[in-house]
């Protein structure tokens, strides 16, 4: 049975934030990250971890990042373990394929989500009432529908077990002013275009995203965190396609869903993951790697 890494326990190294996932270590003006196996679902994180999930979205994030340098710079300095700081090798096994070093930045307190198809909170939100974060949307779509267009449809930032909620542009406005607020929609919409389109070349619908930015000290706006992830995004195969309910996916919807069919109030304590699911969950991950950038090998 294979093991996954639920945290890190660097001691000679300096930890200053665990989240859901990540493992974040400080270098001054640079940080240590590290993608642990932890698995998030409804803002609570599982017991169980999914073996080698760490490195698959490592990976990916890796491989985005690089594609989307035409559009925006980005916060990593360098993901070959060799190269990181001299305290970093005495966990180099640990750090192997699951860790990027980069420039530490400014977060800016926005979720910048983007939605191609609707699905998740989307869909909900417009059973409701026909809108998302203030957008009208035409009467008579199902669930999974593909949208008129992408919308950039932002939330907060939600501390660890509480959740992100959904705002209006002219929030995000109001927290960061008109010019910064169409900057990152602008290159959001950007971001989701491209990717969308080259992974409906590998057969992968990105179904929606979200993204993050931040700012360096000298006001330079760059892409951190992940891009386009099973994590931070739903894939769908294109072959397994059908609107009017939840989709086949590369991502944890897998998990969501199992979730759902419990009787679980979507608070800490998360109930545990069988063997096939985190089996199941971990092939899914694995396969979203190898078709989106061709490595099988984690």
């Amino acid at each position: 049975m294979l093991k996954g890494m639920i945290k890190t326990d660097f001691s000679n190294l300096k930890l200053i934030n665990r989240g859901k996932v990540r493992d974040i270590y400080d270098f001054d003006d640079k940080l240590l990250i590290v993608t642990s196996d932890r698995l998030s679902a409804f803002d609570v994180v599982m017991e169980d971890p999914i073996p080698d999930k760490g490195k698959v979205l490592t990976q990916i994030s890796l491989f985005w990042f690089e594609k989307m340098k035409s559009v925006i710079q980005n916060h990593i300095i360098t993901a070959d373990v060799a190269q990181m700081p001299e305290e970093c090798q005495a966990y180099a096994s640990d750090l192997e394929k699951r860790t990027m070093f980069v420039k530490k930045t400014k977060p800016l307190p926005v979720e910048c989500v983007v939605r191609g198809y609707i699905s998740g909170s989307g869909w909900k939100s417009y059973q409701k009432n026909r809108e998302i974060c203030g957008i009208s949307l035409p009467e008579g779509l199902k669930e999974s529908d593909k949208l008129p267009e992408p919308l950039f449809t932002p939330s907060t930032k939600a501390e660890q077990g509480e959740h992100d909620e959904n705002i209006s542009f002219e929030k995000v406005v109001d927290m960061l002013g008109q010019s910064m607020a169409e900057k990152i929609k602008s290159l959001s919409l950007t971001i989701y275009e491209e990717g969308r389109k080259f992974a409906d070349e590998k057969g992968i619908i990105i179904a929606d995203t979200k993204f993050e930015f931040g700012t360096l000290d000298n006001g330079e706006l760059i892409l951190i965190d992940e891009v386009l992830t099973p994590d931070s995004s739903r894939f769908w195969p294109k072959d397994h396609y059908k609107p009017g309910g939840s989709q086949y996916s590369f991502d944890k919807q897998y998990v969501r869903d199992h979730l759902e069919s419990l009787d679980w109030n979507k608070k800490a304590p998360a109930p545990n993951l069988s063997q096939e699911i985190i089996e199941i969950t971990r092939k899914k991950y694995i396969e979203a790697l190898s078709r989106l950038t061709g490595i099988s090998d984690v």
